[in-house]
């Protein structure tokens, strides 16, 4: 622990040093400061393009053919079948916050995997594995994955309050449910930013990370609680429980549970930021890099919903297309890590995810599943929006903020969508929020 204090301590100083120079004694052989760069900073340079693809373009059923290589299986699908249109935006950089990037540097070279997927040794914060993903490399998809837990996604800990979700029947349009949430995110380990750092203290479990949900409306499950307590060894199963409001009490989640649907809804616990499960619960298998459509996008720059405003003027994300079922934004041009995850479990309920990873920011916005037979079953999107284009307090936190969702059951023409008001404020996440007593204390 005073290793890790005095690295992190020293994050902003080595950063300025290593910035400018790629003969630091932390630049090995096996990864560069200039590998570093290109993974953070991928536009810097140039931006990728396609033939006749620019900002302000719009892919409809008339010209997606031509656009069928930047566009992953799923959503040309949607799009030839006129369930939706793409609507082109300029290719921005989402540059994560200079401590994260700087723990990346500090720590080079220092991680290495185990000798079974879910083992990691050595790591202390940032971006475990920064160098570019080699399809040679049989452990390529374990370390893109690993990429994605310890990655920025909400920072050290974050809010989303409120957090609509929306039930809907794709063929008639009609809003069946509308579940009004908060969501709350605290990394117990591994903090690069808010006080305090590098952990939380006290924490005997050893908790590398925790959850917590609350339902607000309606009526019928009000204060229906979850909570997920996630364990630094991954090999270590999660620890998670429920409070239903109706019978006041709180009962420990089977394993089994979170791949059921949650609430009724078209989403798995495990579906949750596009993974929420563990790196040793899956075979992770890295397809390649590619330019691909994905949805990044500038929150205050888009039409925006007016039926659900908050009492400080905050506008979510509107939807539109078959059933209302995707969200009314604009997509980038970004570069891809195409990374596919078999579950361990033969009993599954999926047969494999594909999962479409940003390059720069490791979120994963585009995720395919697909049933025990190999069929395309479900098709989740999350809408990414710049944190210099959200609220006042997301300005500069450096984290590329979960806007909008929406998840298509394909198969039973039905969908669920979600709209997010997400804020970075860590006095909106003390830790005792993150307890079984705060449970049984917010359910009363």
């Amino acid at each position: 622990m005073k290793l890790l204090n005095k690295k992190i301590a020293s994050v902003a100083m080595l950063a300025t040093v290593m910035a400018g120079s790629s003969s630091s004694a932390l630049a090995t052989a096996n990864a560069t400061m200039e590998d570093v760069d290109a993974s953070f900073y991928p536009y810097r340079q140039s931006v990728p393009t396609f033939p006749g693809l620019s900002a302000g373009a719009v892919i409809n059923q008339s010209n997606v053919d031509l656009f069928a290589d930047v566009l992953d299986p799923a959503v040309f699908n949607f799009v030839k079948d006129g369930w939706t249109e793409i609507k082109v935006g300029e290719t921005t950089s989402f540059d994560l916050h200079p401590n994260y990037v700087a723990a990346t540097r500090v720590n080079l070279n220092e991680v290495s995997l185990g000798d079974q997927p879910g083992e990691i040794h050595n790591f202390i914060a940032g971006r475990p594995f920064p160098t570019e993903p080699d399809i040679n490399d049989p452990r390529a998809g374990e370390k893109v994955a690993w990429n994605f837990k310890y990655g920025y996604n909400w920072g050290d800990n974050a809010a989303i309050s409120p957090f609509y979700w929306k039930y809907r029947d794709m063929n008639s349009g009609k809003v069946e449910r509308n579940i009004k949430f908060d969501f709350h995110f605290l990394n117990f380990m591994h903090r690069v930013n808010q006080e305090p750092t590098p952990e939380v203290q006290p924490n005997p479990s050893k908790l590398f990370r925790a959850i917590y949900v609350k339902a607000n409306e309606p009526f019928d499950v009000k204060n229906t609680q979850l909570l997920i307590h996630r364990k630094q060894d991954d090999l270590q199963r999660d620890s998670s429980w429920l409070y239903l409001g109706f019978q006041r009490r709180v009962r420990k989640l089977a394993s089994g549970q979170v791949t059921d649907a949650f609430l009724g809804s078209d989403i798995m616990i495990e579906d949750f930021e596009g993974y929420n499960g563990r790196i040793s619960d899956m075979n992770w298998a890295f397809k390649g890099s590619k330019n691909l459509l994905l949805p990044f996008y500038n929150h205050n720059e888009m039409e925006l919903a007016d039926d659900l405003k908050e009492r400080d003027g905050y506008q979510f994300v509107d939807f539109e297309g078959k059933g209302g079922c995707f969200p009314k934004i604009t997509w980038q041009l970004r570069k891809v890590y195409e990374l596919e995850a078999t579950p361990v479990d033969k009993n599954h309920p999926i047969s494999k995810r594909t999962h479409f990873v940003d390059a720069q920011t490791y979120t994963i916005p585009r995720t395919i599943s697909y049933d025990r037979k190999g069929d395309m079953w479900k098709t989740f999107t999350i809408g990414q929006a710049h944190p210099d284009h959200h609220l006042e307090k997301n300005k500069g936190s450096g984290v590329s903020i979960d806007d909008s969702f929406s998840m298509v059951d394909i198969q039973a023409s039905h969908c669920t969508t979600g709209q997010f008001k997400g804020q970075l404020d860590p006095e909106m996440n003390p830790r005792t929020k993150f307890s079984v007593q705060n449970l049984r204390a917010s359910g009363r």
